[in-house]
């Protein structure tokens, strides 16, 4: 020991030897700590760190050696062999290489045992091929005492150092142990050996020029030495951070997973078995990882999944697409199911080989239940848009399109897929221009009006505006604002609406039929006249028109037919018609006109017109209908001072010129409002005569010209007013069929003579008059038969008397209500012959039972001989045809004998008998 001091102390650079021990120091905890990533490495890795830490703890032993031979001075000059040293170093990697490999390879105290011998025997050759390398003038002489010690040394060292090596634990002190120990196991050994090295000088040659220099050595070997120490530290430091970075994140991953319970997370083996469990699978599919870890995951499907195949399709899809994701029905251990979303990834080990999968199931039932609920409310809303009448879209603050419905491509007539979100507004404003116009220049002209008008709408929050389009169309356009500065828009096409809107004004004020103007409109203009005729001292003029027989053509040629009439005539009128005048239709064939005046003559030319427009013929449907109107006209201020009051009094003046046979227009007068009111005043009179029981019934005899004998009563109506006194018929049958009193009057009439009739003790026919009004009702043989029900006469005994005129107004109808009443066992007379002017046509059209000849002929049989030829026509004309001729109006003898030498059936007048009350004598009481 105290050899091996001396030599240290006396032999030795000092500085050198501390260097060298340094370098040791440094190159020894270089190779543990590099040893120990690689025995906690694996695979390649481990190899790359065993043979980093050869190489580097190696060259750093040697570099010991080498500076601590530098440092040593045996008094002579020496240099060093380039051979020899390069091999001792190759020996020293050697040697640390296979002693970190033993120590990986084996366990327990083999390892340790072949790593110390492999280490210190290594040193050891190292030590021993280095010293050879040295050159000088003489020769070496080795001490066997101390090369066996300082190998012992090593080897002893070396042991313990592997011992502690790969357990350095967490203590500074743990960490360093081995380090120091491998240190003193390589100085024990180097300066041993050393001590036991004498030199023995020799006068031999020696070239210095040839081997290395002790100084460049040095220099070379402590750059080298540090650069290689310093590398390996680097990457130690660095594996050891990362490796205890990469165990944090495996530590804190670990933790993650076991942790997370919302996440089913687990492995699968290559197979498709499950090879771990977290928390969170078996909260979620209800198994514990000892019951599920080596069960197929193919639990988790449904029976039907697993014979499709879905299973294994997942995790090829998994291996060939590097990653399977997908959503679907899975089932827990209760057999319950959850709507999964399923993430499965292939693991792959460094050599490329699958080693199995990493498998995330989330539980997304409640996330389907809300994608479901807002699907379908979307699908609804969807459905609601595409159906609604109005056209919807919206657009962001950019003006770019976010939806728009179908109704909205059909109001503006896009192109189909021509509109699209994303399209900013004014790209769809020109869309829409250059499809619905011809010219370009002039849709991009109309596009960019349009574009700034409505924008400036839009922008000022302007709720509503209408466009109307070249087309006819109008739009009706809605905005709201939203509060990111977009906005939606709704459209309604109105164009229908609006024209029906235009249509209800006009109707309000027009007739529907012709489009002229109605009562309102025309009172509201007369209005308007007489207020301007007040201040320039004018006159209006209003005029009643009323179309002449316009019933006859509605009744033989039918309503349509009328209509057109009415249509032409209102053509004619307005065709007619100046500045200043106007025209209406009130209803019916009634229409009406006024003028505002200054010249009487200018009024006369104004009726001309309207009456050259109004006469004249009509050609409908192949007919030529001669039409004709009366005017009635009334003068404001002069007549009346009101509108009404003017329509009024022009209607009087009307309804004397449809009276009259000469005139066709009457100018009012006031004696004529007198005789209305009074007319007025007796119809209503004539409506509460029945229940007033002011009307009773007559009954002139009917007498055979042959024997005299009784054959009948005519009834006859009478009315007696409380003031006025005996009303003659003539005075009041008219008047109701024009207010339509006739028709429960008539209907009194023959109850009151069926059941008067029916109350006589002989067979005597009653003959009860029809007005036309009356057979043109359409229950006038149901009224004839409850009658003759009610009161229990013999229909045979009732006659019923029609007029010609009665026919003439609708034929055909009258024919079918006179067959209806002849079937009931009526019979039927046609009164007042030979004053019609289709008399042959009507006999031959219905077999009446009885012609009553007109009185008016019998009046001139004495004086004109026309008349008794008539009259002899007339009766050979019924015996030709074997009906019975009644002759009325008889009062004198001379007649009554001129009908019996003309062979008449009957005779009715004064002669024979006057119309008599119920209850006299003579009625009902001849035999």
């Amino acid at each position: 020991m105290y050899t091996v001091l001396t030599c240290i102390t006396e032999q030795h650079d000092l500085t050198l030897v501390g260097l060298a021990g340094l370098i040791c120091f440094l190159a020894s905890h270089c190779a543990m700590v590099l040893l120990d990533r690689a025995m906690s490495s694996d695979g390649a890795v481990r190899w790359i760190w065993l043979t980093t830490a050869g190489a580097a703890g190696g060259f750093g032993i040697w570099a010991t050696h080498f500076i601590a031979m530098l440092a040593y001075d045996p008094g002579v000059v020496v240099g060093y062999h380039a051979g020899l040293t390069l091999v001792s170093l190759l020996i020293a990697i050697v040697a640390t290489t296979a002693a970190i490999a033993a120590k990986i390879v084996y366990e327990r105290w083999v390892a340790n045992v072949l790593a110390g011998a492999f280490f210190g025997a290594g040193i050891g050759l190292m030590h021993f091929s280095g010293m050879l390398a040295i050159e000088f003038p003489g020769e070496i002489s080795w001490d066997a005492r101390f090369l066996v010690a300082s190998v012992a040394l090593g080897i002893g060292f070396s042991v313990a150092a592997f011992r502690f090596a790969g357990r350095s634990g967490r203590s500074t002190l743990g960490r360093f142990t081995a380090t120091v120990l491998l240190t003193l196991g390589v100085v024990a050994l180097h300066f041993t050996a050393t001590a036991g090295v004498t030199l023995l000088p020799d006068a031999s040659a020696f070239n210095p020029s040839m081997l290395l220099s002790p100084a460049m050595m040095v220099v070379t070997i402590v750059a080298v030495t540090f650069s290689l120490l310093t590398a390996g530290f680097a990457a130690a430091i660095f594996a050891v951070r990362s490796g205890a970075k990469t165990e944090r994140a495996e530590r804190n991953f670990k933790l993650l997973v076991q942790g997370v319970t919302d996440y089913a997370i687990y492995m699968l083996d290559p197979d498709g078995k499950v090879s771990n469990w977290n928390a969170g699978a078996e909260r979620a599919k209800g198994y514990t990882a000892d019951e599920i870890v080596g069960k197929d995951f193919s639990l988790f499907y449904s029976a039907e999944d697993r014979r499709k195949g879905l299973p294994q399709r997942a995790l090829q899809a998994a291996r060939t697409e590097g990653k399977f994701e997908a959503q679907g029905w899975r089932y827990r251990k209760d057999g319950s199911s959850f709507w999964a979303h399923v993430v499965i990834d292939p693991i792959y080990d460094e050599t490329g080989e699958l080693i199995g999968y990493a498998k995330i199931t989330k539980d997304s039932s409640k996330q389907k239940a809300d994608a479901d609920r807002i699907e379908e409310v979307t699908r609804n809303l969807d459905v609601a848009l595409e159906n609604i009448g109005q056209g919807i879209c919206m657009f962001d603050r950019e003006e770019r399109l976010v939806l728009c419905n179908k109704r909205y491509l059909e109001i503006f007539r896009f192109p189909e897929g021509s509109v699209r979100p994303g399209m900013a507004y004014r790209e769809i404003v020109d869309i829409g221009y250059a499809a619905n116009t011809d010219d370009a220049a002039e849709a991009a002209a109309l596009a960019e009006a349009h574009y700034v008008r409505n924008m400036a709408l839009i922008r000022a929050g302007s709720g509503s505006a209408v466009h109307k389009y070249a087309s006819g169309n109008s739009i009706q356009q809605h905005v709201n604002m939203l509060a990111d500065g977009g906005w939606v828009v709704t459209f309604e096409d109105i164009t229908d609406r609006l024209k029906s809107e235009e249509q209800v004004a006009f109707l309000a004020k027009h007739d529907g039929l012709t489009g002229l103007p109605n009562r309102l409109q025309f009172g509201d203009n007369v209005s308007e006249e007489m207020m301007i005729a007040e201040r320039v001292s004018g006159h209006v003029a209003v005029i009643g028109i009323d179309l002449d027989k316009f019933k006859e053509v509605n009744d033989q040629h039918g309503h349509a037919t009328g209509d057109k009439v009415l249509v032409e005539l209102a053509a004619r009128l307005d065709a007619a018609r100046q500045e200043g005048e106007f025209i209406a239709r009130f209803g019916g064939d009634e229409f009406a006109a006024s003028k505002r005046f200054d010249d009487l003559s200018a009024l006369h030319d104004f009726i001309a017109r309207l009456e050259g427009a109004l006469a004249g013929t009509v050609a409908i449907d192949g007919f030529e209908i001669k039409t004709g109107a009366s005017l009635g006209v009334a003068i404001y201020p002069s007549d009346a001072a009101s509108v009404d009051g003017l329509l009024a009094n022009a209607d009087l003046a009307m309804y004397r010129a449809k009276q009259s046979l000469l005139q066709r227009v009457c100018f009012y007068e006031a004696a004529m409002d007198e005789t209305a009111r009074r007319r007025r005043a007796l119809a209503n009179d004539l409506w509460a005569s029945i229940e007033r029981k002011e009307l009773h019934l007559h009954y002139q005899v009917q007498k055979s010209v042959r024997t005299g004998e009784i054959t009948g009563y005519e009834v006859l109506l009478r009315w007696r007013h409380p003031e006025r006194g005996n009303i003659p018929p003539m005075d009041f049958i008219g008047l109701a069929e024009e207010c339509g009193a006739i028709l429960p009057i008539g209907e009194w009439v023959l109850r009151e003579a069926c059941r008067e009739a029916a109350s006589w003790n002989n067979g005597y026919k009653i003959a009860v008059n029809l007005s036309p009004i009356q057979l043109g009702h359409a229950d006038m043989a149901a009224v004839i038969a409850g009658i003759l029900l009610e009161t229990g006469l013999n229909p045979r005994r009732l006659e019923i008397e029609i007029t010609e005129s009665s026919i003439i107004v609708d034929k055909e109808k009258a024919l079918r209500t006179m067959r209806e009443i002849k079937a009931l066992g009526v019979s039927i007379a046609i009164d007042d012959f030979g004053t019609g002017y289709s008399s042959l046509e009507t006999l031959r059209s219905f077999p009446f039972d009885k012609i009553k000849l007109d009185k008016s002929f019998m009046a001139e049989v004495e004086t004109s001989p026309q008349s008794k030829a008539i009259v002899r026509a007339i009766l050979a004309l019924g015996r030709s045809l074997e009906v019975p001729v009644l002759a009325e109006g008889v009062e004198t003898q001379a007649q009554l004998d001129t009908l019996s030498e003309e062979q008449c059936d009957e005779a009715q007048g004064y002669l024979l008998g006057k119309p008599q009350a119920m209850g006299e004598p003579v009625v009902g009481k001849a035999a």
